[in-house]
Order: structure tokens, then C-alpha cells, then sequence
């Protein structure tokens, strides 16, 4: 018999924006005790729901079951920008392409792969234009560099036959009101969501047929004559495979230990304001999407819903060993987040922040997953390095396709990659990663 405690549970760090104003239709189901099910996953966000969705459609007369260990919606899935980006972004690097042209397009394919994946959920599941939108994205310059970065972008696209289209000052002035961007360069293929309501949303869509039982955590994992079985606080899962969709929580369940960096990133939405006149007046139309054009920059999104509008700001970035950061840090990065919203809107610095909050992101030194069969039985799809939606959506369903022993080309181009690089030893990562995130934060500049 193995038993493997896990380390650490998932905490969170202020209330998602996304979170508080999505609405939810999914009963809140809790594992109260033994349960034997062909298929146990534990984590309910990208990589955990579409893992299911993927069961489901190899194996659909199979039981299966989720466990979550917070509520679907509340954890790192609902706390992102909600940009599902079909083109290469590393966060690491500070670029939005740094691979050669065919990794460039491998990487493109797979992405757009999690997109159809995604956009056929939405159509399964009725997901509105809110949640779901293919409205494309646009990488938006804030000073010479950031122009500079956007050529080199389109050059990297035009070399891969992407489509794009640059945007003037006069031309991103019109979309947001802003005299804050020099120019922008628009790409089509990406998609757009309500992070919250689409992950919400496809675990209820999911439940007709599957098993979501949150406020569940997995406190420890024992395998015994080839049989896993998973120990809750109030009940147990035995199931002779599972699936760990638990992005960088994997290192607390003991794998892949000293491989993996936790960076925060942070983000606030303002409070509701009218999308008329006033709304129009000081942040053009009703709906757009901004990356910076230097990666370290600020993501800047507009939302609107029954006549009221939202700013939702993301911006700042640091590497942590902890699972949660201090309120002084919480304030401080808010006060960030004023600062960089103000200075490209000041029409709005009587609208306040109504909700600040942080996400965890993971990434690996070398940029690889950690992924695959890590025991037997026993699969991972985590380490996103920085496009969680897109990633983990791909990893769920490589994953299912690994543990299922269905072959295909995307599985076997996935595979073919390293092992996560060990990190050196703390505080010395700590101290190096920082420093990296602060230099490439001050050569940002005003694209922060």
C-alpha cells in the first residue's frame, strides 16, 4: 500500500470579480461518504472539466467523479483574465512568441484545439455570447518599445500566415476613449470569457452525467492492489484511475517537488457604472480586450451587462512559496492597479474598485507541463506556464486520452517534451525569480 498526504490545501486571496457577479445554477453537492466510481478527478477548473467532458465522450457508460476542494468558480479557474488566446504567449520570457516557427505552430494548433473544445461546450451547454465570446483580442502599445514588440509580434505572424491587423492611436482611441495607447495589433482567433460563468456553467452542464462534489478536498491519496482511493474530509472515492487536474497544487500531493514556480498575479474590477453617455464618454464601447503589447504590461478589459459597464485591470506579478500573501500586499497591489487604471482612464477615479483579488499561476523553468502517467494509474495535466485556459484545457484532454489508451497525433506531439527543470534551491529562487519579475516590470514601463 501507498499513501501519499497531501501537502497543502488551496486557499485564495481576495474575492474574484468574476466570482461575485457570476450567477450560478448548479447545486452545491458535497462527497458525504464511500463512493466507487471507473474515473476519479480531482480539481474542477480547465484541466478537471474538460478532462470529464472527454471522458464522457470515450467512455459515456462510465462513472465518474469530481472532486473539488472549494466551490466550482472560486479558485484559480475564476480568477484569471478570461482570454482564451489561440497565438503563442510565454510570461516567462516577456514575449508573446519566442519559439521557432513550428513550435510557433504546434503550439497555435493545440491551442485552437482547446478553443473548439471550449466553443462546442458552450454550444452543448447553451452558454451565452457573455460568457463565450469569439471577438478576437487585440495586443495594445503603450510606448515606443511596446510598438516596437507589436511589429516584431505581426512579423512572427505574418511569417506563420496568421492573420492581423494594426490599430492606430486614432483607432484605439475610438474603441476605449483613451489617449493612453500609441497603437495596437489585432488578431482574430481568440476567444473571450466570463471565466466564473464559463467554468460554472460547464460543471453544470457536465452533472447530468457526472458526479461534481465540491467543498471536497483531497486530503490524501493511497493506491492498494492497483485501486486509488482518494480520502475526503467527510467521505472516500476509490476508482482504479485518476486524473489530477490541480495545476500547481500537484507539488502538494509530492510530485514534481522543487520543479515548479507559483507566481501571483493580481487583478481588480471597478464598481458598476453606466454604459451610456457617461459610460461611452470616458471608456469608448461597450465591450473590448486589451493585452499589453510587452507581457508584463496590464490586461485591461471592458464588460458590460443590463446597461452597466466594468473595468476589470490585471497587472503585477510575484513569485511566492506560500499559498496565500499578506493583506498589506493584497492593498499595495490595488493601489498598483489604481495608479495604472487612472492614468489610461482618468474620466473614471470616482469609480472605485469593487473587488481585488489574486490568482496563482504556475510555470516551469524550461516552459514544459507536468504532465503524464506519474504512477501507475495515476495521471497529471498541470503546469499551465501562463495560458491556463487554453493550456489546461488541452492538458484535461490529453490527459483523458493518455489514461484511456486512445491514440492520436495531438497525444503524441504533447508527450514529446521534457521534464519540468528543477529550480534552485530557496530562498535563492525566490530572490532570482523576483528579480527577473521586477526588471521586466520596470522595462515595462507604462505598458503596466
Amino acid at each position: 500500500m501507498i499513501t501519499k498526504s497531501v501537502k497543502r490545501l488551496p486557499a485564495e486571496n481576495g474575492v474574484s470579480g468574476w466570482e461575485a457577479i457570476s450567477k450560478r445554477s448548479l447545486p452545491v453537492r458535497t462527497l458525504d461518504g464511500n463512493v466507487t466510481a471507473d474515473w476519479l478527478i480531482i480539481g474542477a477548473g480547465f484541466a478537471g472539466l474538460s478532462a470529464a467532458r472527454r471522458l464522457l465522450q470515450l467512455r459515456p457508460d462510465d462513472r465518474i467523479v469530481v472532486l473539488e476542494a472549494s466551490e466550482v468558480g472560486k479558485g484559480t479557474s475564476g480568477r484569471n483574465s478570461g482570454f482564451m488566446i489561440d497565438v503563442p504567449h510565454n510570461l516567462s520570457s516577456s514575449e508573446y512568441s519566442s519559439g521557432g516557427l513550428d513550435a510557433t505552430r504546434l503550439e497555435m494548433a493545440q491551442n485552437r484545439s482547446a478553443i473548439a473544445f471550449a466553443k462546442d461546450a458552450a454550444a452543448e451547454y447553451g452558454m451565452s455570447s457573455e460568457t463565450v465570446d469569439p471577438a478576437g483580442k487585440i495586443n495594445a502599445a503603450a510606448t515606443a518599445r511596446g510598438m516596437k514588440l507589436n511589429i516584431s509580434f505581426g512579423q512572427s505572424l505574418r511569417s506563420a500566415g496568421e492573420p492581423h491587423t494594426f490599430l492606430d492611436a486614432s483607432e484605439m482611441r475610438k474603441l476605449t476613449s483613451s489617449d493612453y495607447y500609441l497603437g495596437g495589433l489585432y488578431t482574430p482567433g481568440a476567444v473571450l470569457i466570463q471565466p466564473a460563468d464559463y467554468i460554472r456553467e460547464l460543471a453544470a452542464g457536465l452533472s447530468r452525467q457526472v458526479d461534481i462534489f465540491e467543498g471536497s478536498p483531497v486530503t490524501a491519496l493511497t493506491r492498494d492492489k492497483g485501486t486509488w482511493t482518494a480520502i475526503s474530509t467527510r467521505g472516500k472515492v476509490t476508482a482504479p484511475k485518476v486524473i489530477l487536474g490541480v495545476n500547481g497544487h500537484i507539488d502538494d500531493f509530492g510530485h514534481f517537488r522543487g520543479r515548479l514556480m507559483h507566481i501571483f498575479a493580481y487583478a481588480s474590477m471597478t464598481a458598476p457604472f453606466p454604459a451610456e453617455d457617461f459610460g461611452h464618454q470616458v471608456s469608448g464601447g461597450d465591450r473590448w480586450a486589451l493585452l499589453p503589447a510587452d507581457a508584463m504590461g496590464a490586461t485591461v478589459r471592458k464588460i458590460t451587462s443590463a446597461g452597466q459597464s466594468r473595468i476589470v485591470i490585471r497587472t503585477k506579478y510575484t513569485y511566492e512559496t506560500t499559498i496565500t500573501v499578506s493583506n498589506r500586499r493584497m492593498t499595495g497591489m490595488a493601489e498598483e492597479h489604481r495608479r495604472s487604471l487612472d492614468a489610461r482612464f482618468p474620466g473614471l477615479k470616482d469609480i472605485p474598485f469593487q473587488h481585488s483579488w489574486a490568482g496563482r499561476l504556475c510555470l516551469s523553468r524550461n516552459h514544459v507541463p507536468a504532465f503524464g502517467e506519474i504512477d501507475e494509474g495515476l495521471y497529471s495535466a498541470c503546469c499551465e506556464n501562463g495560458l491556463g485556459t487554453v493550456k489546461s484545457t488541452f492538458a484535461g484532454m490529453m490527459a483523458v486520452e493518455l489514461a484511456t489508451g486512445t491514440r492520436s497525433a495531438d497525444l503524441e506531439k504533447y508527450m514529446d517534451h521534457a521534464k519540468p527543470s528543477r529550480l534552485p534551491p530557496e530562498p535563492f529562487a525566490w530572490l532570482g525569480v523576483n528579480s527577473v519579475i521586477r526588471w521586466q516590470q520596470l522595462r515595462a514601463g507604462r505598458e503596466g
